[in-house]
Protein backbone atom coordinates (compact mmCIF):
# COMPACT_ATOMS: atom_id res chain seq x y z
CA UNK A 1 0.00 0.00 0.00
CA UNK A 2 1.33 3.16 -1.02
CA UNK A 3 1.34 6.22 2.11
CA UNK A 4 -0.85 8.11 -0.82
CA UNK A 5 -3.45 5.45 -0.11
CA UNK A 6 -3.17 4.87 3.37
CA UNK A 7 -3.83 8.72 4.01
CA UNK A 8 -7.01 8.81 1.89
CA UNK A 9 -8.10 5.46 3.72
CA UNK A 10 -7.67 7.37 6.69
CA UNK A 11 -9.09 10.71 5.38
CA UNK A 12 -12.37 8.43 3.91
CA UNK A 13 -12.97 6.91 7.15
CA UNK A 14 -12.28 9.87 9.95
CA UNK A 15 -11.95 12.84 8.31
CA UNK A 16 -9.57 14.72 6.74
CA UNK A 17 -8.84 16.89 10.47
CA UNK A 18 -9.37 13.38 12.81
CA UNK A 19 -7.76 11.84 10.84
CA UNK A 20 -4.69 14.19 10.91
CA UNK A 21 -5.24 14.43 14.81
CA UNK A 22 -5.32 10.28 14.93
CA UNK A 23 -1.89 9.81 13.21
CA UNK A 24 0.05 12.41 15.67
CA UNK A 25 -1.82 12.46 18.85
CA UNK A 26 -3.62 9.05 18.86
CA UNK A 27 -0.54 5.76 20.99
CA UNK A 28 -1.91 2.48 19.45
CA UNK A 29 -0.61 -0.33 21.71
CA UNK A 30 -1.36 -2.24 18.46
CA UNK A 31 2.02 -0.38 16.49
CA UNK A 32 3.97 -1.03 19.95
CA UNK A 33 2.87 2.16 21.63
CA UNK A 34 3.62 4.87 18.42
CA UNK A 35 1.15 7.27 17.25
CA UNK A 36 0.63 6.46 13.19
CA UNK A 37 3.23 8.70 12.55
CA UNK A 38 6.13 7.40 14.35
CA UNK A 39 5.62 3.93 13.41
CA UNK A 40 5.29 4.88 9.54
CA UNK A 41 8.42 6.92 9.98
CA UNK A 42 9.99 3.81 11.80
CA UNK A 43 9.60 2.14 8.90
CA UNK A 44 6.46 0.03 9.20
CA UNK A 45 4.50 -1.30 6.10
CA UNK A 46 1.74 1.40 5.50
CA UNK A 47 -0.56 -1.79 5.50
CA UNK A 48 0.34 -2.97 8.79
CA UNK A 49 -0.47 0.49 9.95
CA UNK A 50 -4.06 1.23 8.51
CA UNK A 51 -5.01 -2.72 10.02
CA UNK A 52 -4.29 -1.59 13.78
CA UNK A 53 -5.73 1.58 12.92
CA UNK A 54 -8.71 -0.40 12.14
CA UNK A 55 -8.32 -2.98 14.86
CA UNK A 56 -8.23 -0.40 17.08
CA UNK A 57 -11.31 1.57 16.03
CA UNK A 58 -13.49 -1.03 15.00
CA UNK A 59 -13.83 -0.46 11.68
CA UNK A 60 -16.24 -2.57 9.51
CA UNK A 61 -14.57 -5.51 7.51
CA UNK A 62 -15.85 -3.97 4.47
CA UNK A 63 -13.99 -0.51 4.66
CA UNK A 64 -10.65 -2.23 5.87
Amino acid sequence: MRLSQFRELMADEFGAVRARSLATDHVFAELDGQTVEQALEAGWDARDVWRAVCVAFEVPRERR
